[in-house]
């Protein structure tokens, strides 16, 4: 099957990168693919209270601090442009349990409130479809040949598999 992203009527996805897990964790990277296929993607200045680093962590998305402070974008930044691209949407996450948390504390830290929903990709899937998702996550990984654990790469493949599900959906519906 085709890569190629056809985004009628496919959601905005969006994901994070963080610090490490638990306590004191704080986003270092968001991206995300709007319904229409447009991709943003910026590295998150830390500010002052956020001093939790996890060196796995950084193994898996190959982030460093020094990078962060070096050329990431101030939070006030990061949510004003959020804000202004996914005004009235709801935004879809693979990471609810996470991703939630690390949003709002970037949010809070701006000292801005999202105008945009966040909610858990599951909801979109049916009970077959989740147990396969990680497989075809995977799968579409390789298929890109997309090695980096980036935000914005890490949204497309989650567009990029929902939208093969629904074209697996469609073909099955019209048999």
């Amino acid at each position: 099957m085709s890569t190629e992203l056809h985004t009628a009527s496919l959601p905005a996805i969006l994901d994070l990168e963080a610090s490490g897990f638990g306590r004191g964790s704080y986003p270092i990277e968001v991206g995300f693919v709007d319904g229409q296929g447009r991709s943003f993607c910026s590295l998150i200045r830390p500010v002052a209270d956020w001093q939790h680093w996890d060196e796995r962590a950084q193994a898996l998305h190959g982030i460093s601090r020094e990078a962060l402070l070096a050329h990431g974008r101030p939070p006030e930044w990061i949510a004003a442009e959020m804000n202004a691209r996914l005004a009235g949407q709801t935004v879809y996450c693979d990471g609810w349990g996470n991703d939630y948390p690390w949003l709002a504390r970037m949010f809070d830290a701006a000292g801005m409130q999202p105008r945009f929903r966040l909610d858990d990709l599951r909801r979109l899937l049916s009970e077959d479809e989740a147990a396969g998702w990680h497989g075809l996550t995977e799968q579409m990984r390789r298929e890109l040949k997309t090695e980096r654990h980036r935000a914005s790469s890490d949204a497309r493949i989650l567009q990029l598999a929902l939208q093969r599900l629904r074209q697996q959906r469609a073909g099955t519906a019209a048999l």
